[in-house]
């Protein structure tokens, strides 16, 4: 029984890394299709939908069963999600057109970090007193119509609570006049939450990524929540603490196994709540 099962691993592993390989190809390819025409053109490029695409391969590749409930934006907004682990950047990625907010050793992974500068990430550098400055370029890009989505905690956490939410940069929301949508998400493997998805500490990305190609498919449960309407007299403490609170709630009853039995059909291409399966 060990034995077939440790060829069953390595057989998993084998197929997914070759496509996972493939697919950091041809998407680089795509990268560097779109910085040629860009610059030949001298006009940018809108990424998001070929993003979106992107990222659902990247899924794909993962073995990775994605599980949406709740209303997905009419418009762009600032979501603001907890944060589990590096995978949560395709999945999330793979249901809107997004721009990300991530901390800036990505931007330092390589080829990674390239593709998530050309897909239009922006970089946060902990601890650099940066926050205000990229508040405002939060901003800017929800005034253009894009959404930006943020990982208030500011690190990744075990998913097995929310860890308290920091609020400066969620105020970007009432500067530029959008909503805030807190979104909820988790990892479970056989019911229990999965200790194989969090990205923390000092794991390094390579022995991660090999370690998820090789086992079983986790579960992915995604709750877009409502959307919140903002003022600017809106408190930062206030708005961080109801974020915090929904967020928490919504990982509660996904650990509770409340959508375990819902049934609903595949996500299409235009959006809308349902079951995404990715293998």
């Amino acid at each position: 029984m060990r034995r077939l099962k440790a060829v069953t691993e390595w057989t998993r592993l084998s197929l997914r890394l070759g496509a996972f390989s493939l697919f950091l190809a041809a998407t680089s390819m795509l990268a560097a299709g779109l910085l040629v025409t860009e610059i030949l053109t001298r006009k940018p490029v809108a990424r998001a939908h070929w993003a979106r695409h992107c990222f659902r391969w990247a899924c794909r590749c993962l073995g990775l069963e994605v599980h949406v409930h709740g209303p997905l934006p009419q418009g762009n907004a600032l979501f603001a999600s907890n944060h589990i682990s590096w995978t949560d950047i395709p999945v999330l990625g793979s249901l809107q057109p997004v721009r990300f907010l991530s901390k800036s050793e990505v931007g330092h992974w390589p080829l990674i970090g390239w593709l998530a500068r050309q897909g239009g990430t922006l970089f946060i550098r902990r601890g650099g007193g940066q926050a205000r400055k990229v508040r405002a370029g939060i901003a800017e890009n929800l005034e253009d119509g894009e959404s930006v989505l943020i990982f208030p905690e500011g690190t990744t956490s075990a998913g097995l609570t929310v860890l308290p939410f920091h609020g400066l940069l969620i105020k970007a929301a009432a500067d530029s006049g959008v909503p805030v949508q807190p979104v909820t998400i988790s990892y479970r493997r056989n019911n229990h939450p999965d200790h194989l998805a969090p990205f923390i500490g000092d794991d390094e990305f390579h022995r991660h990524l090999l370690i998820l190609l090789r086992k079983p498919s986790p579960r992915v449960d995604v709750i877009f929540h409502a959307p919140v309407s903002l003022s600017p007299q809106t408190g930062t403490a206030e708005l961080s603490r109801q974020l915090h609170s929904t967020v928490q709630g919504g990982l509660a009853r996904i650990q509770a196994g409340e959508f375990d039995r819902e049934q609903t059909p595949p996500v299409r291409t235009g959006g809308g709540p349902g079951l995404f399966r990715l293998r």
